[in-house]
Parts: structure tokens; sequence; C-alpha cells
């Protein structure tokens, strides 16, 4: 039999022909599928074999949501990276905008082929070529050809509407882009628009992520659901709120910004802040990496990794407070001041702490100011005000202090207000401080946890 005119041999030459998006085909997916085409272009290749390669490739379909082949292709392609997505999304565009458009054009086409591959056009493709064969190798008793063992195999359609879920509008607008389109290729201008504006890889997915160590290496995890708190969840602390908010809204601009440190007592609201900023701004290209304190020597690595990206990033670390002679304080200095590596107009740093004075300070510092004690440091004043000038180095410090009694009560009412809570205010109000009383104090974290307590409450009577 001639295989070139086979329908499997157009698919395994459209994977094949894959140029610009040819990392695609690591995909574990794709993977399977080239190596069932492949199988099949074997001469010598057992029934028995195709069938396993059959089985392995919807093994890993069935993890794709929706059981689709084309939604999985639309979402690899359009969170690829490589030279034509990095460089449309880029701040400074390495090449000509059109250098590699006709390679992409290509390859849209060529994904646009395979993502039309079902399941009945293959079964039929194996049954004509297996009958065509007439080995008469089949695991029956006559040695005829099985149809029934190719139709209890499993199934899958070619799926030209827009799966049910969360995903945000923007990516369903480019899915539907490509699904509604007569040819792929014609969807070039939109996907480079989306990734000017949203970025590539991992950055265009999602919004929040958390830096994270595996077996010594460090990567972007991302968060699939942030924190939703909103500015209009936060109640009260508008002033101290507010000087973060003028400033994250600058750097969006491209203005000059400052990074941030918002230190004061426990549960007032500084993390929230934060949480709350990339919620608001997000669609303006915000994106915000949380880094565990343990991992601040790593800073340098995410730096590169940032380098170059269309979004702003806000590089958050929360709870801040170093021991004595720790490494990564010397890392989060150096990023502050600007070494040799500096960060990039696209990155803030903007940290949490409990305390004005990030780095601990002990007694036997000062006594070594005027100690005779051969052990001590000769110029001790020099490091304890080394010490003592770390969050000097952030250009905006904000405090955070805990509520009076009549704040306390505000931040309550608003949240209760913002819930719709059908309760009078004095029990409200009694209630909010016999709770303060039991339990935190009075604090915004306090107040939110009581109106949770008495939400159920309310709601179980």
């Amino acid at each position: 039999m001639n295989r070139s005119c086979s329908s499997t041999n157009l698919f395994l030459l459209a994977l094949d022909s894959l140029s610009v998006y040819r990392n695609l085909l690591e995909d574990s997916v794709l993977g399977k599928l080239r190596e069932l085409l492949a199988g099949l272009e074997k001469m010598d290749l057992q029934l028995r074999d195709i069938i396993n390669y059959y089985n392995d490739f919807y093994f890993e379909l069935a993890k794709c949501p929706g059981l689709s082949l084309s939604h999985h292709i639309l979402n690899q392609l359009i969170f690829a990276e490589n030279s034509f997505s990095f460089n449309a999304q880029a701040m400074h565009p390495s090449m000509p905008e059109n250098t590699l458009d006709q390679a992409v054009v290509s390859d849209l086409k060529n994904l646009e082929t395979i993502a039309k591959l079902d399941s009945t056009t293959l079964k039929a493709e194996i049954a004509k070529l297996y009958k065509n064969n007439n080995t008469g190798n089949y695991p029956d008793d006559a040695g005829t050809f099985p149809e029934s063992l190719l139709q209890i195999l499993p199934d899958w359609e070619f799926s030209p509407t827009l799966l049910v879920n969360r995903e945000p509008e923007h990516l369903r607008t480019l899915k539907e882009k490509f699904l509604t389109s007569t040819c792929w290729g014609d969807c070039l201008q939109d996907l480079k628009e989306f990734h000017r504006q949203y970025g590539c890889g991992i950055f265009a997915r999602s919004i929040a992520f958390i830096w994270e160590r595996t077996e010594g290496r460090g990567s972007l995890k991302c968060v699939e659901r942030p924190d939703p708190i909103t500015l209009r969840d936060l109640v009260d602390y508008h002033d101290e709120r507010s000087r973060v908010l003028e400033n994250t809204r600058q750097f969006l601009k491209g203005y000059p910004a400052n990074n941030v440190l918002l230190y004061g007592d426990r549960g007032t609201g500084k993390s929230s802040t934060v949480k709350a900023i990339l919620n608001e701004y997000h669609p303006l290209g915000l994106r915000m990496i949380e880094i565990p304190k343990a991992f601040l020597a790593d800073f340098p690595q995410i730096l590169r990794l940032l380098h170059n990206r269309s979004q702003k990033f806000i590089l958050f670390v929360d709870d801040l407070v170093f021991g004595d002679n720790e490494e990564n304080y010397t890392s989060l200095k150096a990023v502050l001041e600007g070494g040799l590596e500096s960060k990039t107009s696209n990155i803030l740093i903007y940290a949490t702490s409990n305390r004005r004075h990030l780095v601990k300070e002990y007694f036997s510092e000062r006594a070594g100011l005027q100690s005779s004690n051969r052990e001590e440091e000769v110029h001790a004043g020099d490091s304890m005000q080394e010490k003592l000038s770390l969050a000097d180095r952030f250009g905006i410090n904000v405090v955070f202090s805990s509520p009076d009694q009549k704040q306390y009560l505000k931040i309550v009412e608003g949240i209760a207000s913002h819930r719709n809570l059908a309760i009078d205010q004095t029990t409200l109000h009694k209630e909010a401080l016999q709770w303060a009383l039991w339990y935190n104090g009075r604090s915004a974290r306090t107040a939110r946890q009581f109106v949770d307590w008495i939400e159920g409450e309310l709601a179980g009577h």
C-alpha cells in the first residue's frame, strides 16, 4: 500500500512540520499522538501494538478538560513560550515584528489540522490500513480483521465550541476567535495582541505565583485560586492604604515608583492590602509573586526571569524579619539598593512586617559600643546602624496601628454592612467587644473573624 497517500501521513506531516511551535511535540498528549501516527506508518507493526499506542494517547487526552484535543492544542499554543510569543510580549522586541509571521501562520494551520482529528477518522484509517495489509495476523480464530475491537476503543470528537469553565474573558475571547475561524492562520494578529497585552507562558496563565524550591532548584508555581479579597472588602485605614494605591498606579503607568514596607501591629490588614491591590489592578497587567523569606537569596534568578517582560510585577514578601547573620538580609539589601544586577522598571518589592526594625538587634550589641572585650566588634555602632537602616531602603514606609475601640467598632460595622447582616447596632457592638476580649484583641482581622462568626450564628437561627 502507498502509505504517503494515507490521512495518517498527513496528520504526522502536520506535526513534523512545526517549527516555531516545535516544543509542543514535548507535550505528553501530542507526543503520544505522534507515536500513534508514526506507528501506523510502519508496515510491520502488529495491530496489538497500534491498540496500545491508541490507548496510551487516549490516557493522556483523558486528563484534559472536556476530553477535547482541539481545546488542549489551543491551550498549548496560547501559553507557549517560543521566539514568536516572547518577542510579541517583550518590552523591547529583539527582532522585526514580521520576521516570524510566515512560519507562525504555517504552524497555526498545521495545529488546526491536528486539532480537527477525531476518533472516527483515526479508527477508519486503522481499519483501512490493516485490512489492506491482509497479513492475517489478527487476534481472532478466523484470522479476519476484528471490527469489534476497534468499535470498543474510546472516542473523542472535535469540539468547535467553548468549554464551560471559569477562564478569564480575554482568554475565552481568543479561543472563540480560533474555534470560529475558517483558518487558524488568520488569527495571527489576535494572538500577537494577546501576547502583547497579557504576556506568554506562565504569566499569561495566572496573575499570582509563589516562588518555591524543588530539589534545590527554584521555580514559579501558579496560584490557581488567589485570595479573592478586594479593596471594597477592606474597611478603614484609608489614609494608609491610599499611599500604597497611589504608588501602585504610578508604577502601572510607567512612572517612577517606590518599594513599599507596610509594618505595624498584627491583624491590621497589611497583607490583605497587598492582595487586594493585585485583584484591583491585574487587568492593567499587574502580576504578583510571593517569595518566602527563606528564598530571598534567589532574587537574582527571579530578576533574570522577569527581565524584558511586558507585565508589571510586585514581589511580595510577607512577615519580613531577619535574625542575626542571615544571608537573605544581604540579598534583599542588594536588590533594594541596586547592585550590578539591579531590578528593572517593571518590578517593585512590597513587604509586610510586624516590626519597624526588620533585623533583630541585641543588647549585647549596644554594650559593645563601650566594651573593652576583645571579642566585641570594634565598630559596633556601624553594625547597629546598618541593621536599623534596612527599613529606610524601602522608599515608602506605611504604618498600620491597632485600632482603638471606636475604630474597631467602625470596622465591624463596615464589614457587617457590606454583608447585609440583619442585626441591631447595640447587639453588634456588644458582641464585637466581647469577641475582642475573648480572642485576639482589637484589630481588623479580629473584626472580620467576629463578623464571620456572627454571620454563621444568624444563618443558623
